[in-house]
């Protein structure tokens, strides 16, 4: 829309325009005192969508889906006080799992101290991990969003743009100003690191490559590496579905690596692993690690050694990289590892994802059914083509080994910080970014009670093309576990929630109870028939599901 032929803007008006020129189409929040105006400008005047969360946690996490899906910079708003606050559990969840976003927070008068909603509100951001960029006067308005975009880009995690109110109806000269990001993907790795990480690939006997979703560009590089030296692949969990199809593909590398994965990695001798962080789970606590060679190829320094000491650390671009090694190995004249065998892809083409503990002894109780069976259903109907989000809980082992994930961006997970409840405002982000292909998210019932049924009415009013599992075995499944494990009585862990189809059906999505088969063929039906949201309320024995 036509603002004027004026260059003199109020404030938040300038905000508006500014995240429209940085390529925001789609803005997630909560408005208040402090960033209403601001988003009815972004909408009224750029013809921005604003979706509205119903809690301010929510919006961020949304912001997280959106950006984990689209590889974009996502927006977020909220406002001061409680409203920062009631943030502080997402910014943290998207600080660790490193995403882009700017977050538009609003601040208090600098000439109210005793203004009810006020905080210290740069040492809660500080504390949470995020960037903290102050929005310094009206004068700078524009430098300082623009660097907050750009921290954003280069930092890779959230940074919360601070916008006092009263500085929101001051005046300043619009102009567009967008920084340049540095493009580090021309980064060429150093000689001598190279030189010593071929050393250790060409006496490798069992080599594998490991891919992270800091490598997901550079699918056909690794491709070719992988031939090259005849080696099979492997992904982090966030870059699940990087090499599907590929005969010598692996799958997860950690603690969710099928039993031919994980047999054919602890049987390697070395591992290749480009944009892959080596944390804990993708080590599966050191185990899949210990003992072996590791080259380890990061585009930036500090990720090399942060959760695991690499034999050799090299600093550049995952496809580079690769290009190097394959033209250094083929100039020396190294001969193949031998490794990828016809052997060795029989076995990965012959393995069927089956219950983590099929020799449980007896039937679920009435009233409940299997959870691999009744995900392997849903996995079967939903399309080809579709995003896939985990909340957290004991449930994610088995949805992950089950649901099948067509590429690495078509997948999100709230993860990161041991936080239940985050996967459904998460859900409806990554939905916004990618609306021609269904969603769908598998939590847990504490979860979806904590987090979940919050933002349930978001996604009717936005009519997401989302299918929403809830695994409910009535029960906290950590705590569960942990009772059950120390042979005491789990009850403490245990909740009488309520039937979440009819909850569904009064905020606007239609629900399905399984119960038994004929329930659950019930809901295979509806996910094939839907024309909106659809929430499935799986009823699970919770002394039948595995941990992890």
């Amino acid at each position: 829309m036509n603002i004027g032929t004026s260059t003199s803007l109020q404030v938040h008006r300038a905000l508006a325009r500014s995240l429209a020129d940085h390529g925001m189409r789609t803005l997630f929040g909560l408005i208040g005192d402090a960033n209403l105006f601001m988003v009815d400008s972004f909408v009224r005047e750029q013809g921005g969508r604003f979706v509205a969360a119903a809690h301010e946690a929510g919006a961020v996490l949304m912001a997280q889906g959106f950006a984990q899906v689209s590889n974009q910079i996502a927006a977020a708003t909220i406002t001061h006080g409680p409203g920062l606050t009631n943030a502080v559990t997402a910014l943290v969840e998207a600080v660790r799992s490193r995403v882009p976003m700017v977050v538009l927070c609003g601040d208090t008068p600098a000439d109210a101290p005793e203004h009810l909603q006020k905080i210290d509100q740069r040492e809660i951001i500080l504390a949470t991990g995020a960037g903290f960029e102050q929005m310094r006067t009206a004068e700078t308005t524009l430098d300082d969003i623009a660097n907050a975009f750009r921290r954003a880009a280069i930092e890779q995690r959230p940074i919360v743009f601070n916008m006092p109110v009263d500085l929101q109806w001051e005046t300043t000269v619009y102009r567009k100003h967008i920084l340049r990001i540095p493009d580090r993907r021309a980064l060429v790795p150093d000689s001598n690191d190279l030189d010593d990480a071929l050393g250790i690939i060409a006496a490798a006997k069992r080599p594998v490559i490991l891919a992270g979703r800091g490598a997901v560009d550079a699918r056909d590089a690794l491709l070719r590496l992988a031939r090259r030296i005849e080696a099979p692949l492997s992904t982090t969990l966030r870059a699940s579905g990087l090499f599907g199809g590929e005969p010598f593909a692996l799958g997860v590398f950690g603690t969710l690596s099928t039993p031919v994965a994980t047999d054919i990695i602890l049987e390697s001798d070395c591992v290749v692993a480009f944009g892959a962080s080596l944390n804990m789970f993708t080590g599966s606590h050191g185990s899949f690690l210990q003992g072996k060679r590791v080259v380890q190829v990061d585009l930036d320094p500090k990720n090399l050694g942060s959760r695991w000491k690499p034999t050799i650390g090299i600093v550049g671009d995952a496809a580079l990289t690769a290009e190097r090694m394959i033209g250094l190995l083929d100039e020396a004249g190294i001969p193949g590892s031998g490794h990828s065998s016809p052997a060795m892809a029989q076995a990965i083409a012959g393995y069927k994802p089956e219950p983590r503990f099929p020799d449980w002894a007896g039937e679920p109780k009435a009233g409940t059914v299997e959870l691999h069976e009744a995900l392997r259903r849903i996995d079967a109907v939903v399309p080809a083509q579709r995003t896939i989000v985990t909340d957290l809980g004991r449930f994610v082992g088995e949805a992950l080994r089950v649901f099948r994930i067509p590429d690495p961006r078509a997948y999100a997970h709230t993860m990161s910080f041991g936080a239940i409840g985050a996967g459904l405002p998460c859900a409806i982000g990554a939905a916004v970014a990618e609306h021609e292909r269904p969603t769908v998210l598998i939590s847990g019932d504490g979860g979806f009670m904590m987090g979940g049924l919050t933002e349930l009415n978001t996604v009717a009013r936005n009519r997401l093309d989302m299918i929403i599992v809830v695994c409910s075995d009535g029960s906290y499944g950590a705590e569960h576990v942990q009772f059950r494990n120390r042979s005491l009585d789990p009850r403490q862990s245990m909740f009488d929630w309520p039937d979440f189809a009819p909850v569904a059906e009064a905020l606007g999505v239609r629900g399905v109870t399984v119960r038994n088969q004929g329930d659950l063929d019930a809901a295979v039906q509806a996910i094939a028939a839907r024309d909106g949201p659809l929430l499935i309320d799986l009823r699970i024995d919770p002394e039948r599901i595995a941990w992890g």
